[in-house]
C-alpha cells in the first residue's frame, strides 16, 4: 500500500504537537506533516502563541518511529510568508522559505508545500502570474542548491479558500513544468480538485509524471475519507498502479469525536487497496 502521512494540524488538536505526533503512532502511521513551523492550529485557528520546537519534535519523532514528510511554507492568504503573486511579497517569501528550509533541516525533512496567495486588488491574472512563475523560479532555484522539493498546491475557492489564485490542477501543472526542475512538484490534494474539477483519475494520470504529493478529505465535509462521493480505495489503486513513490497524505478533519478510532478506521478502510495491487505485482514502497 502506498504509505500514508497524517497532519498532525488537523487531529488531537487540544494537544501539544509533540503529543499529537505520540497519537498518531498509537494509531499505526509512520509518517506526518504539519504546517507552519511558527504557529500551531488549535481547533480554531493557526496560533502563533503555539510554535513548533524543532528539537523536541525530532525527539518525538525517533522515540516513535515518525518521519516527517513535509511542512508548509507560507499560508494560503498570504497571511505566514507572503503572496508569491505580488511582487512587493517575494523578498518575504524568499526570506521564509530559507527560514523553512533550515527548520526542516533538523528534523530531517527535505520537503515544503508552497502557495500562490490570493488574488490581489488591481492586479491582472496575467500580472499574478507572471509575479508567481518568477518567484517560484527564484524559490526553486533556492531550494536546488539546498537538496530540498517545494510541492506547488492548488485549492479550492468554493468552500474553503474563496479569492485564492491557484484553484486549478491544470494551471499548477503549468507552472510546474513551466519552472521545469525536479525541485518543484505538483502537489495533487483530491479533495480539493474534486470541489474544483472532478475527474479526479483521470487528472492526475495526465500529471502523474510531476506529482509530488498527494492530499485528501472527505467530500463534502472535509471528514474521513470513507465517507461522501470519493472511492479513495480505488483512487489509491490507481496512483499505485502508475508506479507513484511518494506518500499519501492524510489532511481531514474527523468528524468522529475519537480521532484515535477516527484515524484507525481511516487506515483499515484504505488498506482495502493493497491486496489487489499485490495480485497486480504492483509495489508501491517509498523511494
Amino acid at each position: 500500500m502506498i504509505p500514508l502521512d497524517v497532519c498532525l494540524e488537523s487531529v488531537f488538536t487540544g494537544l501539544p504537537a509533540e503529543d499529537r505526533v505520540k497519537k498518531i503512532a498509537q494509531a499505526g502511521y509512520e509518517f506526518v506533516e504539519f504546517w507552519f513551523h511558527d504557529a500551531t492550529f488549535d481547533g480554531t485557528e493557526c496560533s502563533r502563541k503555539l510554535p513548533k520546537n524543532a528539537a523536541s519534535l525530532a525527539e518525538v519523532c525517533k522515540q516513535c518511529g515518525i518521519t516527517i514528510n513535509n511542512m508548509v511554507v507560507n499560508a494560503p492568504d498570504g497571511s505566514f510568508g507572503g503572496a508569491p503573486v505580488k511582487a512587493d511579497d517575494r523578498g518575504r517569501y524568499l526570506e521564509r522559505l530559507e527560514e523553512v528550509i533550515e527548520f526542516a533541516g533538523r528534523l530531517g525533512c527535505r520537503k515544503a508545500i508552497t502557495c500562490s496567495g490570493n488574488l490581489q486588488p488591481g492586479l491582472s491574472r496575467a500580472r499574478m502570474r507572471a509575479n508567481l512563475e518568477k518567484a517560484l523560479g527564484q524559490a526553486t532555484a533556492i531550494a536546488a542548491k539546498k537538496g530540498f522539493t517545494l510541492l506547488l498546491e492548488p485549492l479550492n475557492t468554493h468552500v474553503d479558500h474563496p479569492g485564492y489564485y491557484l484553484d486549478s490542477s491544470a494551471e499548477g501543472a503549468e507552472l510546474v513544468r513551466a519552472i521545469a526542475s525536479p525541485n518543484l512538484r505538483l502537489l495533487y490534494d483530491v479533495y480539493h480538485m474534486q470541489i474544483m474539477e472532478g475527474n479526479v483519475i483521470a487528472n492526475l494520470e495526465k500529471n502523474m509524471g510531476i506529482i509530488g504529493h498527494f492530499h485528501s478529505a472527505g467530500v463534502p465535509g472535509r471528514g474521513e475519507l470513507f465517507t461522501g462521493e470519493l472511492n479513495y480505495p480505488q483512487i489509491l489503486r490507481r496512483i499505485g498502479a502508475l508506479r507513484y513513490r511518494g506518500r499519501f497524505g492524510l489532511e481531514y478533519f474527523p468528524k468522529m469525536k475519537d480521532h484515535m478510532a477516527s484515524l484507525k478506521k481511516v487506515r483499515a478502510c484504505l488498506q482495502s487497496s493493497r491486496a489487489l495491487l499485490e495480485e497486480a505485482g504492483v509495489s508501491c514502497s517509498p523511494e
